[in-house]
């Protein structure tokens, strides 16, 4: 393209603009002598005004043409507060006139920040309605208390090893939190869409690529707290163990090939035992009667999230305290203590012994499946968490996987 066609694009974009937002403002206008100021022609008008302005002049007569554009979005609010005590319009009516100029210097943001502007101007109804009937108090209170944990307290925790052993990291305890309340949020907007039965267990699945652990405690605290989701909250926590097992298989096939066909009977047999008692809960929970109130309730509970942070920490601590004592009695040891925290990583680290001939491939084997048995001994105490049903539920399965992996391995 060359150089002088540069400013017809960006007057073809900001005119487009202009004429798409002005178009949703044309429907809502009304018509007869209370009809609203601003409509189609004034919003293109103004969007290039803008463009030219910036094009003709630079900054200085870009800001007194969205002076002068103020002045009169002002002027027609003062006339129509009576019947329309909205601002919606006007403040509509200035920025068209800075994507207009925004056009002249980078046309592909202005056109797409123009797009979203008039989606958000015609999706009034939907937004009104959802926020006024969907959104509960509650739930805009567990969005600001997320918010806060995320924006506000996550940059501010220090991201360094810190107290006894160096073993406890502020700011990753916290991702663990906010992960926790994560996954529980996933669950409720499932929930609230689809309903518990199919929501909870889809949630989980989904979740444990992220955290198993992290899944199975939120799944317990929802249980625990409305006793009616027991069902589809257990088959979410024993399906998030089928994705530790996926995801297991990718970390090792990343890591060392030879690694993982040692280990590939021990991980389909705990990936079909995953599969099958996690399908076995999912039908129980889809055969069950729906909740009456299986669409209430909160999107997570700050208090399990801080517990189960604070259980973690606890269990890292430990592990920082054996690997201080016993470092260097060897590699089961070490699985042992960093499987308790994350199985992916542990294996990732023998794997890589094994990946650099460091290792034999079948020797690699026991250590794996000693971090990931610590590691479902980390579920289990989460699990136990969530009352005493969900335990009973939840707990055989988890004990079963490992169990099934254990025997897979056996000559």
């Amino acid at each position: 393209m060359r150089e002088t066609d540069l400013p017809l694009v960006g007057l073809a974009i900001a005119l487009g603009i202009g004429l798409l937002i002005g178009a949703d403002r044309e429907r809502r206008k009304g018509e007869g002598t209370n009809r609203a100021a601003a409509g189609l022609r004034t919003f293109a008008v103004a969007s290039l005004a803008g463009a030219v302005s910036f094009h003709a002049g630079g900054e200085i007569l870009l800001a007194t043409v969205t002076a002068g554009t103020i002045a009169f979005a002002a002027l027609s609010y003062w006339r129509s507060r009576a019947d329309d005590p909205g601002l919606t319009t006007e403040i509509a009516l200035v920025l068209t006139t800075l994507l207009g100029a925004l056009a002249m210097a980078e046309p592909m943001l202005a056109a797409g920040v123009g797009v979203l502007v008039a989606g958000l101007l015609h999706a009034r109804g939907p937004l009104h309605g959802f926020v006024r009937s969907v959104l509960s108090e509650a739930d805009l209170r567990d969005a600001l208390i997320f918010a806060g944990a995320t924006l506000i307290v996550l940059p501010l925790l220090p991201d360094r090893q810190m107290g006894p052993f160096e073993a406890i990291n502020p700011h990753r305890l916290w991702l663990i939190v906010i992960l926790v309340m994560t996954v529980s949020t996933v669950g409720y907007v499932m929930t609230r869409i689809v309903g518990a039965r199919y929501g909870l267990p889809l949630a989980g699945l989904a979740s444990g690529f992220v955290s198993s652990v992290a899944t199975i405690a939120a799944m317990g605290a929802r249980a625990e707290k409305a006793p009616e989701l027991l069902r589809p909250a257990a088959a979410g926590a024993v399906l998030s163990t089928v994705a530790t097992i996926l995801q297991m298989v990718v970390v090792l096939a990343a890591t060392s090939i030879a690694a993982l066909e040692a280990l590939a009977l021990p991980l389909a047999c705990a990936g079909a035992a995953a599969v099958l008692y996690g399908a076995g809960f999912t039908l129980w929970a889809l055969r069950a009667p729906p909740a009456a109130d299986e669409r209430t309730g909160r999107a997570f509970s700050l208090h399990s999230a801080l517990a189960f942070g604070a259980l973690l920490g606890a269990i890292v601590l430990a592990s920082a305290a054996f690997g201080e004592w016993f470092g260097s009695a060897g590699l089961l040891v070490a699985a042992a203590v960093g499987g308790l925290a994350d199985a992916h990583a542990t294996a990732v680290s023998v794997a890589s012994l094994v990946a650099a001939d460091r290792l034999a491939p079948e020797a690699g084997v026991v250590p794996i499946l000693v971090a990931l048995t610590a590691n479902t001994l980390a579920k289990l105490l989460v699990a136990v968490r969530g009352g005493r049903r969900f335990a009973l539920a939840v707990v055989p399965g988890i004990v079963l996987v490992v169990a099934m992996a254990w025997l897979g391995a056996l000559p």
